[in-house]
């Protein structure tokens, strides 16, 4: 009897142990024996990854967007039974305080390097996070963003919480959908020079070659031309921006200065008359959910690749 309980045993560990769910999260290998129950995601991006993948349900509400952002409509309509715990970056009490088993955020997205929100300082809570793969370029290294960054993102939730066959009918149909609208495009001339425009006067605050927007610009034919910019989302100075004269200008639109109101600050500036992008009027303008790894990426290479064909 006793060798018999053993066995048993051992079966129980073993179909347990192949229950496990394991990921990759930046330099992380994450485990879960389950998928999580209450669930917290941060800012508005992450926010509909979880909602395009139907689960609210396992949510127990979200973080970090109208501190600095709104809604839309379809936004709404999907976390309206939610509560947002924290208009900007959660306290560690906020997650804990929910009864969360799961939070999923990033560096720079509700997670700062050294703050009291980390995977590390939430472990103890038995709140377990996966991080946005964008963003891991704050702790480590990895390659220039792509539009995989955020395909594996969508893959990984879609294991974590069992929902793995709507994660992979996700990517393909979103993966058709871009190839066959740019196979119907007309052929660039030539790679048009592409500046992302966030933020700032005194200096602008933009898009390097680990931030979302430098794989939307490539996918969509173009060429950021802050590439070369080791950062994700930084400053530059305004001479650099000058003298690679870019002759397309996209605009990130959130917070309280308008996309119009970036849009009059370029064109009324001396300084920047001669760039081609200010002297044609060539803007592009894409919501801060579009530039941001998210669902949206797909109709923002749409956006950006008409734009750059638009004379």
């Amino acid at each position: 009897m006793k060798i018999l309980f053993t066995t048993l045993a051992a079966l129980t560990c073993a179909s347990a142990a192949m229950a496990q769910t394991t990921v990759q999260s930046c330099d992380r290998t994450v485990s879960f024996d389950a998928p999580p129950q209450a669930a917290i995601s941060n800012d508005v991006n992450l926010t509909e990854m979880m909602l395009v993948l139907g689960l609210a349900d396992r949510m127990v509400g979200y973080t970090g967007i109208s501190g600095w952002k709104t809604l839309d409509e379809e936004m709404r309509s999907g976390v309206s039974e939610l509560p947002e715990l924290s208009a900007k970056y959660p306290t560690k009490e906020v997650l804990v305080g929910a009864d969360a088993d799961f939070f999923f955020a990033g560096w720079n997205y509700g997670m700062k390097v050294g703050g009291e929100v980390t995977p590390e300082t939430l472990e103890p809570f038995g709140i377990q996070v996966y991080e946005l793969t964008e963003s891991c370029i704050h702790i480590g290294e990895k390659d220039a963003a792509s539009m995989d960054d955020m395909y594996v993102d969508i893959r990984n939730l879609g294991a974590i919480f069992d929902v793995s066959d709507r994660a992979e009918a996700l990517i393909a149909e979103y993966q058709a959908d871009l190839s066959g609208y740019l196979a119907d495009l007309p052929a660039l001339d030539a790679t048009p020079r592409v500046f992302v425009y966030d933020s700032g006067e005194d200096v602008p605050f933009t898009a390097g070659r680990y931030s979302m927007p430098n794989a939307l610009i490539a996918a969509a034919g173009g060429t950021n031309i802050m590439d070369d910019f080791e950062k994700s989302w930084a400053t530059v100075g305004w001479e650099a921006v000058v003298e690679r004269n870019p002759e397309v200008i996209v605009i990130v639109n959130y917070g309280e200065v308008t996309a119009d109101q970036k849009i009059a600050f370029l064109t009324s500036n001396p300084a920047f008359a001669e760039i081609d992008a200010v002297r044609n009027n060539r803007f592009v303008v894409l919501e801060y959910v579009e530039a941001t790894p998210g669902p949206r990426n797909i109709a923002a290479v749409k956006t950006l690749a008409a734009a750059f064909r638009a004379q």
